[in-house]
């Protein structure tokens, strides 16, 4: 039965309107941070929120849509996901360090296949299964593999500055908490889904 213009619901507007209202805000106060603390902690700030950032497209995004739909459609939105990031990423850093980036090929590459192999490998792992604990070991060996290719496609660079035991940690170990995470954010979207047809049918 189609909704009418008069069906609404309480829950329409605190998910259609206030949920993503809010997330836009957070995202707006995330961009400002670097400017609210001091010339000092500038480095500090724009760190974690880039890393933040990155995690969230090329680790969040390809991660849950490979476990909670297939590997076709982690890999592509990796794929995708990753190369927009590359691409961003390309230009920021092409206007302050226009020569620089000839060393960086490995890089960029490693930001698309890094996103593509994760979502890839979560959807061929897990196979729509909505079992919490291979999903979490799932989402703990997919981030984890996606996170040593990356540190291992810096290496290949001539301009790496990824390097040791804290490279490694912000590449490999971040990408490993991530895929513990987002398990769980996907088991909550399969319960949510799975009450919205339940309650569809009755």
């Amino acid at each position: 039965m189609a909704l009418g213009w008069k069906d609404w619901k309480q829950s329409d507007v605190i998910y259609g309107i206030v949920a993503p209202v809010v997330v836009v805000l957070v995202i707006v106060g995330l961009s400002q941070l670097s400017s609210i603390f001091e010339r000092g902690s500038y480095g500090i700030i724009t760190g974690i929120v880039s890393e933040i950032e990155e995690i969230v497209i090329l680790v969040g995004v390809p991660l849950i849509l490979g476990l909670t739909w297939n590997r076709w459609a982690g890999g592509a939105s990796g794929f995708l996901l990753g190369s927009i990031y590359a691409t961003w990423w390309s230009v920021k850093f092409g206007m302050f360090y226009p020569g620089l980036l000839r060393g960086f090929g490995p890089t960029i590459l490693g930001y698309v296949l890094s996103a593509m192999l994760i979502g890839y490998m979560a959807g061929a792992l897990n196979k729509q299964s909505d079992n919490f604990r291979r999903m979490l070991i799932v989402g703990a060996i997919s981030a984890t593999a996606g996170g040593l290719l990356l540190f291992g496609l810096f290496h290949l660079s001539t301009m790496n500055v990824v390097t040791g035991s804290d490279g490694f940690l912000l590449t490999v170990l971040t990408r490993t908490a991530c895929g513990v995470i987002i398990p769980i954010i996907a088991k909550v979207f399969m319960w949510y889904g799975v009450a919205l047809n339940k309650k569809a049918t009755l």
